[in-house]
């Protein structure tokens, strides 16, 4: 990557700063993180502070009792750490019971939820490597909860899009339409029973803290959630309208901490979760690609393109025919993130001619699927709005927190009272019992949040990560790139024209799939696509910048000149800020 910046190669300038520095999904999760970072917080309370921010500003795309896959890198002692975020099916679920009573499909509703593990994953890196309070990093989004924040045009237009879905649900309605509408851009929204839940949490813990402290005062908080009212009244409501969900299952979640998995490529380490998400696809795809001249290819032309493309489906392939959550599934995740794997991979790609459709998986032993294909083909365009969003700072001592919050509010009614829709993550599930993420008691889905961590030691780390689905390893795979092939600096690299294929099942129900697409922006060369075409291709063309390609959010901290250099996607409402 360059280091000296030149002037008109971005729309927006890279933000740089000697101090700390974050880069959220909306620009007022990323004040929140930055006035923690100010206050003297480090990168973790920061993080969880923008995360909960998100969970407010970004409701149509992020739930307080949603998921929160979590990455933290730890400056003193060289540790890389995982928390999964993600909470297991409910103890009645189980495929049996989808396939009797939902023909193989699971609902919108309260049977897509499964236990919400994203207040315990913020609360668990807060005590365990954060600094403050809950109080402390809550305080934003308990005030924009209450008193409102200023709707914004992508919202508004998701919300708007989504109203009869809203109004069908008393209590979702109470709160997206009020009045009878969805909120317009510019007006002020609020969300009061979301900030009473919170303040209800923090109350919980200042009790705690004058008898036990800082630690004692975040379980309280966490109790508070999984424990207390508001664990009784999800159980409540959701025995009331036919849900699985109940006060054990919320009471018995704890999170997950892991080692996450590591690849090297272009000369850097780069750090992802494991396969109870879809983050080892994207080490993989790095993995194919680490043996061939991708420079010499030329930066967006259609061998570029065609090499990347072709990489991604056999990853998925591999994704669809062994991930899922390893408590429950054997996962040849060694045999799959080698290098030696990764180079038989490659030399699955013709370089001129696509796969039709999803190639056929990786075989070990008598395990895996030889035959490839994508199953159901989709009767309508992969533009689900049930999306993500991202956070990610370092702070001056050098650790860095890399955060994919998710689970918005448009697939569950709220629950009455609270503000909250319960993690609808199980709709990444599949009722098919043979599939490697198919429904179980206690199981997690497999979920696509998969945030990722990029360093070389002693001269940079850099979190990083985007929303988008399926083609969140996709747009990082992109950047990555952008970066550490071409050069290019952290702004840059995260506002090139994206592609994306969708050659394979979604990874949401009902696991639709696109055999041969692939999507480019339309700042991609005309020609390019035609040639690509040629190859193979089915090509459809987005417009110049679509937040279908992701949002890419990074902090990039070069260790050698003390330089934080931050950038954010142009592409939704993400914004970067350093010091």
């Amino acid at each position: 990557m360059r280091t000296a910046i030149a002037p008109y190669e971005s729309m927006r300038p890279v933000v740089m700063g000697t101090r700390h520095a974050a880069s959220a999904g909306h620009y007022l999760a990323t004040e929140a993180a930055f006035q923690i970072l100010e206050a003297g917080g480090n990168a973790v309370d920061a993080g969880v502070a923008g995360g909960l921010a998100l969970g407010v500003l970004e409701s149509e795309y992020v739930g307080i009792a949603g998921v929160a896959p979590i990455l933290i890198y730890l400056a003193k002692t060289g540790e890389v750490i995982t928390l999964d975020g993600v909470g297991g099916w409910p103890k009645a679920a189980t495929s049996d019971y989808f396939q009797k009573n939902h023909k193989g499909e699971i609902p919108r509703g309260v049977l897509r939820s499964v236990v919400p593990g994203a207040p315990s994953s913020w609360m668990e890196a807060l005590s365990r490597y954060g600094t403050m309070s809950f109080g402390e990093v809550s305080a934003a989004a308990i005030r924009f909860a209450s008193e409102g924040f200023v709707m914004y045009p992508m919202m508004a237009d998701l919300l708007a899009g989504e109203a009869k879905a809203l109004a069908a649900w008393p209590s979702s309605a109470a709160v997206f339409l009020p009045g009878g509408r969805t909120p317009r851009a510019g007006e002020v929204f609020q969300q009061k029973d979301l900030g009473r839940t919170l303040q209800y949490m923090v109350d919980q813990e200042r009790k705690a803290l004058k008898a036990g402290g800082r630690k004692a005062g975040i379980k309280a908080a966490r109790d508070a959630f999984y424990k207390g009212d508001i664990a009784r009244t999800i159980d409540k409501f959701y025995r009331a309208n036919g849900g699985l969900l109940t006060y054990d299952d919320l009471a018995s979640y704890k999170t997950n901490y892991e080692t996450p998995m590591k690849t090297r490529f272009a000369g850097v380490d780069v750090w992802g979760c494991g396969p109870w998400c879809q983050g080892p696809m994207f080490l993989q795809q790095l993995n194919i690609l680490d043996g061939v001249d991708l420079k010499a290819l030329g930066h967006n032309s259609a061998p570029y393109i065609h090499t990347l493309t072709e990489a991604i489906k056999l990853t998925a392939a591999d994704r669809e025919a062994y991930f899922g959550d390893p408590n429950f599934v054997k996962v040849p995740m060694a045999k799959l993130a080698s290098k030696e794997y990764g180079k038989q991979r490659r030399d699955m790609i013709r370089p001129d001619r696509a796969f039709p459709d999803m190639p056929p998986a990786g075989v070990f032993g008598s395990k895996g699927k030889g035959g490839g294909g994508s199953g159901r083909i989709a009767t309508r365009s992969p533009a689900d709005p049930y999306d993500t969003s991202y956070v990610a700072v370092v702070d001056r001592h050098g650790n860095a927190f890399s955060g994919t919050p998710s689970d918005g509010n448009m697939m569950a009614p709220i629950v009455p009272g609270t503000g909250l829709v319960v993690s609808t993550r199980g709709y990444q599930s599949w009722a098919d019992p043979r599939h490697p993420s198919s429904v179980a008691p206690g199981k997690r889905p497999r979920l696509t949040p998969n945030p990722a961590l990029a360093m070389v030691k002693g001269k940079f780390v850099m979190p990083f990560g985007t929303p988008g689905h399926d083609v969140q390893t996709q747009a990082m795979l992109q950047t990555l790139c952008n970066m550490f092939v071409f050069g290019m600096h952290p702004q840059q690299a995260v506002e090139e024209p994206r592609f994306a294929t969708y050659s394979f099942p979604s990874s949401a129900t009902p696991h639709e799939s696109e055999p041969g697409s692939l999507k480019m922006e339309g700042r991609i060369s005309r020609d390019v696509g035609e040639r690509l075409a040629k190859m193979g291709h089915k090509i459809t063309w987005w417009p110049d910048r679509d937040q279908l390609a992701g949002s890419v959010c990074l902090v990039y901290s070069d260790l050698k000149s003390g330089v934080i250099s931050a950038a954010a996607d142009f592409r939704r409402s993400a914004y970067a800020v350093a010091s």
